[in-house]
């Protein structure tokens, strides 16, 4: 199976798994990215059950109403059931790495609205501990540097993504060589950092489940 059959397979999973639970007053938060891409083309197959979606980028937002899926604001939702994203990085308690697409602000406000978060991935996006991904952070411009500054001494390796403006109007700092041994510790002191907006760490709200597809079929993890 390749990856991109993969990525069909954990989609299809992800709608095989909230279908029952889709109802005329639904409202479905849906991610970014290849994987979340999958995702939207299957549940566009059940648009006529649900109410609609509110997508955590821009991109995704294009994508839904081409699937013929009303996207909502999230201001205008008081509720979202469930959210589906995919990860670039997994640990064993479902903390996650996002924001190698860069919508990784949107993605955390949508997740933390969400009264369940499914990650979809494959496998080669499982480790014992966070940090061989690169950690996506985003900044306001003028801090860039300070950021940087800051985030070598934690021990990272910060490198801008030139060239990349988020939806929001901010850069990005992909911070390397890291080993993240406490996620949760690690992203309250990030937040605590004057000038990020959104670091990449889903700890303080992790995964509530993970389908991973393998060659050999999906998995389901729950920490």
């Amino acid at each position: 199976m390749t990856q991109d059959e993969m990525k069909r397979a954990v989609a299809q999973a992800a709608v095989e798994m909230i279908a029952k639970r889709l109802d005329k007053e639904m409202i479905v938060g849906v991610g970014t990215g290849s994987t979340a891409n999958c995702f939207i083309d299957e549940l566009a197959k059940y648009s006529d059950r649900f109410r609609g979606a509110v997508a955590s980028s821009e991109a995704t937002a294009v994508r839904l109403r081409q699937q013929g899926i009303e996207v909502f604001d999230l201001n205008q939702v008081d509720r979202i059931e469930v959210y589906v994203d995919g990860a670039d990085e997994f640990d064993p308690r479902l903390n996650l790495i996002k924001g190698g697409g860069g919508a990784l602000t949107r993605e955390k406000i949508v997740a933390a609205v969400a009264e369940q978060f499914i990650c979809i991935v494959d496998q080669t996006k499982q480790v014992e501990i966070l940090g061989n991904f690169p950690l996506p952070i985003e900044v306001i411009p003028m801090a860039r540097s300070y950021i940087a500054r800051e985030l070598a001494k934690l021990g990272g390796q910060p490198v801008y993504r030139s060239g990349f403006v988020t939806d929001n109007g901010n850069v990005i700092l992909d911070v390397q060589d890291l080993e993240i041994l406490d996620p949760k510790t690690f992203e309250k002191h990030l937040n605590g950092l004057v000038g990020i907006v959104t670091n990449g760490l889903f700890a303080l709200r992790p995964a509530d489940v993970v389908l991973m597809a393998t060659p050999e079929g999906v998995q389901t993890l729950r920490a």
